[in-house]
């Protein structure tokens, strides 16, 4: 008679432990894990101020939703891929003892059938337990974490939230909210979009939209047709039909006091191609402002490359070459629709704004209300 498998045993490979890029001295450290379409990428961070100071991370490409589109579910070479990528956050995790954390799960798992299972998966071989989020809730969090870009001008905001399976969009009226007030009341949304004000002037959702398309997704859409220009065009114009419902203004309202906010891969790799950078330096991309005019000619230098450019550009990258044009046509939508030449490129998203939630509901960050 076979010995009894223990449970668990050989179901997916071993990860490899990756090193801590520091030891934490904070007694509370908090933690956020954001698995979406393409990427799982966490943060672990202790507060600092009103802010917070990340000690370690994890970012991999694991293309969660890869062939989703096609079969409705999550592949078991997806799923293995996903599990050992989890495997190396748990290692960190309890490393760092972190007792405080949101571990959210978004888009695919969204929309896989068989999303209950990978799930049971992912505990039985991590012993994680991830929780699916409402598109609602991606879209808040969002916006959080985008909070500080926002000019003091600025009196009607769009947050643009890029992913692998979705795109968020936020359409938020500061018009009645005193300029040395509006990124705070931003924050305040990390209970939800109709979360009270605290006795200050509240930050109006006048609108906002999850669009099932992302990079992933998109790409996926017109995986069939070979002409790389022609297929870009029918990305971007296919996006733009997706945006007919979110129309919260009947007229444009004026260029003045409007900004676009965007948060993504696509947004932050075509910010570093912009400014030739040969090694991605967040510090240089996060906060920038980029016009129309420039975010179109880093795109038109992607179509010139071709496939194979791409492939070899070393600001793209290996990870992000296959997604890059399917993220840069929904960008480009975006800019057409929207009575701006400027775009915010946000180093930052789902999980910052999980952090931000989890320390402003704990009382530990200073000058909250």
């Amino acid at each position: 008679m076979a010995p009894k498998r223990p449970l668990g045993a050989g179901a997916f490979p071993e990860a490899v432990e990756s090193p801590a890029l520091t030891t934490p001295d904070a007694p509370q450290l908090y933690a956020a894990l954001d698995l979406g379409t393409n990427s799982c990428r966490m943060l672990i961070a202790r507060p600092e101020g009103d802010q917070f100071k990340v000690v370690d991370s994890f970012s991999k490409s694991v293309q969660l939703g890869a062939g989703l589109e096609r079969s409705g579910r999550l592949s078991r070479g997806s799923i293995q891929r996903t599990v050992q990528a989890l495997r190396v956050c748990q290692q960190k995790l309890r490393r760092n003892r972190v007792r405080r954390m949101r571990l959210v799960a978004t888009e695919a798992c969204r929309r896989a059938i068989n999303s209950e299972e990978f799930m049971e998966t992912v505990h039985r071989e991590t012993g994680l337990s991830l929780e699916i989020i409402a598109p609602q809730q991606e879209a808040q969090l969002a916006v959080v974490s985008c909070a500080p870009l926002v000019c003091p001008t600025t009196e009607q905001l769009l947050v643009v939230d890029i992913g692998g399976g979705s795109t968020e969009l936020v359409w938020i009226d500061l018009a009645g909210v005193p300029s040395h007030d509006r990124v705070r009341a931003m924050m305040r949304m990390h209970g939800g979009f109709d979360a009270p004000g605290n006795g200050g002037p509240k930050a109006k959702v006048v609108d906002w939209i999850s669009v099932p398309l992302g990079v992933a997704t998109l790409r996926d859409q017109f995986r069939d047709v070979e002409d790389d220009a022609a297929r870009f065009a029918l990305m971007s114009w296919f996006f733009e039909e997706n945006l007919a419902e979110f129309a919260p203004y009947k007229d444009d309202p004026p260029r003045e006091g409007f900004q676009i906010v965007g948060t993504s891969g696509t947004v932050t790799t075509v910010a570093a191609s912009h400014l030739g950078l040969r090694r991605y330096d967040r510090n240089k991309v996060d906060g920038l402002r980029m016009t129309s005019e420039e975010i179109d000619r880093v795109i038109s230098g992607y179509l010139a490359l071709g496939p194979a450019g791409r492939r070899r550009d070393p600001r793209i990258g290996t990870d992000r070459q296959a997604l890059i044009m399917s993220g840069a046509a929904i960008l480009q939508a975006l800019l057409r629709c929207w009575p701006t030449d400027r775009l915010s490129v946000a180093d930052r998203g789902l999980r910052e704004g999980i952090l931000y939630a989890l320390m402003s509901a704990d009382g530990v960050l200073s000058g909250q209300e």
